[in-house]
């Protein structure tokens, strides 16, 4: 399994209030939950602003699909109309046993990062 996430921080030149910028941090929240089956929050600057950051989550068996996802999610981004995306940075992170897939980085390949793997080898005694 496989977790990816972004962090995506947006300048909103036209907000003047919070008020401005919430209309802005909706819009795109919205978007990316009525395309893509992620998690969305704004999880930072709350109170600034012209400043949006926002964290999305996905999670698939594959590291290649939450790459792509998270890309699509990025792309989404570089076209909002009254916000410019000024950081985006993004972090697949493998969770629990791995198997050889080529999907894998090759240092990644064949290494288990779950401490659960004794327990397994006791139940199978």
């Amino acid at each position: 399994m496989f977790v990816g996430v972004m962090r995506l921080g947006f300048h909103v030149p036209g907000a003047r209030s919070l008020k401005d910028k919430r209309m802005v941090v909706r819009s795109f929240r919205d978007k990316v939950r009525a395309r893509f089956d992620v998690s969305i929050a704004e999880v930072e600057n709350q109170d600034l602003h012209q400043r949006a950051t926002f964290g999305v989550a996905v999670v698939s068996s594959d590291a290649r699909v939450c790459d792509e996802v998270l890309s699509a999610v990025a792309s989404l981004g570089d076209s909002v109309r009254d916000a410019l995306l000024v950081e985006r940075r993004t972090e697949v992170i493998p969770v629990g046993e791995l198997r050889d897939d080529l999907s894998l980085a090759p240092s990644m390949r064949g290494r288990a990062l779950s401490d659960d793997d004794d327990d397994d080898d006791e139940e199978e005694s």
